[in-house]
């Protein structure tokens, strides 16, 4: 059946080596489609450079909240908008918070300024959005609640189901890692989250079933396993459900 994966990093020197047998491998394991993430100016190029060469890739572009750097990623937006008049990006991403990283509150404020301005970049260019929100889960969602986003995939969502039913009441999705199999807290939130917004991202290379190895896209088939199991719904409910909502939120039809 078919997969999709939301949310990865296949851009990353991690894959220079064998990048082509990852992504041959993923199609094999059933992947249709993989959004693939830059988070700085130079990733966002090589994304786009990538996804000319294999067709299986989806950019998504933004500026991943550790880079506080706030006139770098005003200057990326700009090659963003260029590469979405050409139809070539499906999502902005990723945005956000990171309050593991980065503790200084000045710092916080330029992350909270930058995660706004690409808000609305995505607002503008009807794209959605896929969030980083680490040890930040509920302060992003209120943000994007306060901008009117409507659109959101919460990626690799780490905080609780309290925090989370907020998204989940303004139609958010939260997108599920091959991790949850050793995530108890990843465990609990699907437990509590409905089906219908549930997605699966693999978080290549990181957020994978053993943490000592690098994770790949094909590993998802674990995490959707896992959520089967927790659901206790049948594994081709669980993945066709998930493909569903990936094509509605990504425009992947």
């Amino acid at each position: 059946m078919e997969l999709i994966d939301c949310h990865s990093h296949i851009n990353l020197e991690d894959f220079d080596s064998d990048r082509a047998e990852v992504l041959r491998s993923a199609e094999k394991s059933g992947i249709t489609a993989i959004l693939d993430s830059g988070g700085t100016y130079s990733e966002c190029e090589k994304v786009l450079q990538l996804a000319e060469k294999f067709k299986i890739l989806k950019p998504s572009l933004g500026w991943h909240p550790a880079n506080i750097n706030l006139e770098e990623a005003k200057r990326t937006t700009d090659f963003i908008r260029t590469a979405a008049s050409e139809n070539k990006i499906y999502a902005i991403g990723e945005i956000g918070l990171d309050y593991w990283i980065v503790k200084e509150e000045t710092q916080r404020e330029t992350q909270k300024e930058i995660f706004k301005i690409y808000i609305d970049l995505a607002k503008e260019l009807n794209l959605p959005i896929v969030t980083h929100s680490r040890s930040a889960g509920k302060y992003v969602i209120e943000i994007l609640e306060q901008e009117k986003a409507e659109k959101v995939c919460m990626h690799a969502f780490d905080g609780k189901f309290g925090s989370a039913k907020k998204g989940i009441e303004l139609g958010y999705c939260f997108s599920i890692p091959p991790s949850i199999v050793r995530s108890e807290q990843k465990q609990k939130l699907v437990k509590n989250l409905p089906l219908e917004n549930l997605l699966l991202e693999s978080d290549a290379p990181v957020l994978g079933p053993n943490p000592k190895e690098r994770n790949v896209p094909s590993n998802i088939k674990v995490a959707v396993q896992k959520i089967a199991e927790i659901k206790k719904v049948d594994i081709s409910e669980a993945i066709k459900t998930t493909t569903r909502n990936a094509k509605k939120l990504f425009a992947l039809e």
